[in-house]
């Protein structure tokens, strides 16, 4: 078991992890963070994916960079996403791991 805090976040800490969740919160954005678990995928592989245009793609990919929980690169024409870091699937692991918990 983690040893515990200290002391709890300030209240502009609390107000960043607020956003965090706000945003993952969204079916959608979560989906795309569940895509890139594994690996790089253009805005057309994850709209394939998702059933979704790729227009709407887009415009929860820039969501999710402007949060840092995603990252671009261009490669030829096209841009692929990926998640920013480790941490940021870690984090949906604990939640699922908590789900599953749950269904016991």
């Amino acid at each position: 078991m983690k040893k515990p805090l200290s002391s709890p976040p300030n209240t502009e800490v609390i107000q960043e992890i607020s956003k965090i969740f706000k945003i993952i919160s969204d079916p959608t954005r979560l989906s795309i963070l569940f895509l890139l678990q594994y690996k790089e995928l253009s805005v057309k592989n994850i709209a394939a994916s998702l059933d979704m245009e790729q227009s709407a793609i887009s415009h929860q990919l820039q969501t999710l960079k402007k949060s840092r929980l995603v990252k671009s690169k261009r490669e030829g024409k096209s841009m692929l996403y990926s998640l920013d870091d480790s941490h940021v699937f870690s984090v949906l692991e604990q939640v699922l791991n908590h789900i599953k918990e749950s269904e016991h």
